[in-house]
């Protein structure tokens, strides 16, 4: 590709596709969801004739949803009509002012030194023809051409994203105008570290929020609101519509940080400052400052996901008594503990879903290196004509210097009963039994059951 000059660009702005002001930003605020949208409302003062006139509203985001934007002044919203709007993205470049040119005269000059002038007949290949005063034809290679000189603007290209309206004004002077719009490109999602105490008691727990955009916009000094939750988006053949209806219901404390409050079926989080989102940028903010959670390590094992390995879990409960009680949006939970030296080692991470306040988080750290399992079928015989009874064995061994309690999973077919068990369980479903079972420091403890089943 071919490179412009200084030239081309002091032609644009003298041309009048320089960035117009049609009206001052005057507040942004911006409700991001975790699925990929966000609900931009943007305030401006407009200055609007009476009658009929076209306005444009640039720096709106490139992937915005047309279908989706609502307009109205705040100042005489019954005096204010849209009759027409249409979204330009058409946006300047290179190629593009080629394609304009076509048919036109052009000046170019080459890394060598040498200037043509002539009649563009084609520049969209790896060539720019040209043809001369003269009536020759001239074939310059896109690599060898140093800058490319244009008379005036083509018609039809923008520098931003633009909306254009064509209202009907009875009211004429300036209006405080709002614009609202769903545009796609922007996510959040929470992120979690916790470094482990000494003895596994306790996590050092700090929450995080990390907003990517890519919506092609840059949100300045905003109001800056996070939903979490499921937002149901009704899918169409041809575009994607999007519609959430909330409200507020119950409003908790946060200090200069996120406040959260209950939104809908959602939760809403909502920053107490303002914040710029850039473009193309990956923003991260602290949720909540690190706090002391009690938390239990637990072992786990599910013969039918793993014959060998016991899973090593993280367990706390997110209430305001173990210093949490704030609804926790989904997202990925990072483990670390001090070594002797006071080096961080990574444990290992999960991804925890939405969780409300007073319930239990789980985080599965890895699988347990010195605590093995051995699962195996001892019997299988028919007692009947729909009738057999299974007998599994599962032994638990641990080499590790301090005992071990293992919650063992068992996953049944139907219409089953347990006839005969080494230890007791919780029937956790209808198809799922765990048994808690202890096994000493440097040794073995066998889990045994029949199960019989009726069909």
């Amino acid at each position: 590709m071919f490179r412009q000059s200084k030239s081309l660009f002091s032609l644009l702005l003298v041309a009048g596709l320089a960035p117009q002001s049609f009206g001052q930003a005057h507040d942004v605020a911006v409700t991001i969801y975790n699925s990929n949208l966000a609900l931009v409302r943007d305030v401006r003062q407009l200055e609007l004739r009476k009658g009929r006139s076209e306005i444009k509203f640039q720096d709106v985001a490139a992937q915005i949803d047309p279908t989706s934007v609502y307009f109205s002044s705040l100042t005489s919203a019954e005096d204010v009509a849209i009759l027409e709007q249409n979204f330009e993205y058409d946006l300047v470049n290179s190629a593009k002012i080629l394609q304009k040119y076509v048919d036109q005269e052009i000046r170019l000059s080459t890394k060598q030194g040498g200037t043509f002038t002539g009649t563009l007949l084609s520049g969209s290949g790896q060539d720019v023809i040209l043809q001369e005063s003269d009536g020759g034809i001239k074939i310059v290679s896109r690599n060898t051409v140093d800058n490319i000189a244009f008379p005036s603007l083509p018609q039809g290209l923008i520098t931003r994203p633009t909306l254009v309206w064509l209202l009907d004004n009875k009211k004429a002077g300036k209006h405080q105008t709002e614009v609202g719009y769903l545009t796609g490109g922007i996510q959040w999602h929470a992120e979690y570290v916790g470094v482990v105490n000494e003895g596994d008691t306790e996590l050092e727990l700090a929450g995080w929020v990390s907003i990517d955009n890519k919506s092609g916009a840059t949100y300045d000094n905003a109001t800056l609101k996070l939903v979490a939750g499921d937002v149901h988006r009704a899918q169409q053949r041809l575009r994607k519509t999007y519609q959430a209806r909330v409200q507020a219901l119950e409003m908790s404390a946060a200090p200069d940080g996120f406040q959260e409050k209950a939104f809908f079926e959602y939760h809403l989080y909502t920053l107490q400052r303002r914040a710029t989102v850039g473009n193309n940028q990956v923003k991260q903010i602290s949720l909540f400052p690190a706090t002391d959670v009690k938390v239990e390590k637990k072992y786990a094992y599910d013969g039918a996901r793993d014959a060998r390995k016991v899973r090593v879990n993280l367990e706390f409960d997110n209430r305001k008594t173990n210093g949490l009680g704030m609804p926790l949006p989904g997202g990925k939970v990072r483990a670390y503990k001090k070594d002797d030296d006071g080096a961080l080692i990574f444990l290992g991470e999960d991804f925890i879903d939405h969780t409300p306040k007073d319930e239990t988080v789980r985080i599965t750290i890895g699988n347990a290196f010195d605590v093995v399992a051995e699962r195996t079928q001892k019997k299988r015989q028919s007692i009947g004509k729909n009738t057999w009874e299974e007998t599994w064995e599962i032994k638990l061994r641990n080499h590790k210097k301090e005992a071990v309690r293992i919650s063992v999973v068992e996953h049944l077919g139907s219409d089953w009963e347990i006839i005969r068990k080494s230890h007791d369980f919780q029937q956790k479903d209808a198809n799922t039994l765990e048994f808690a079972v202890d096994v000493p420091k440097d040794g073995e403890t066998i889990l045994t059951y029949t199960v019989r089943y009726n069909r």
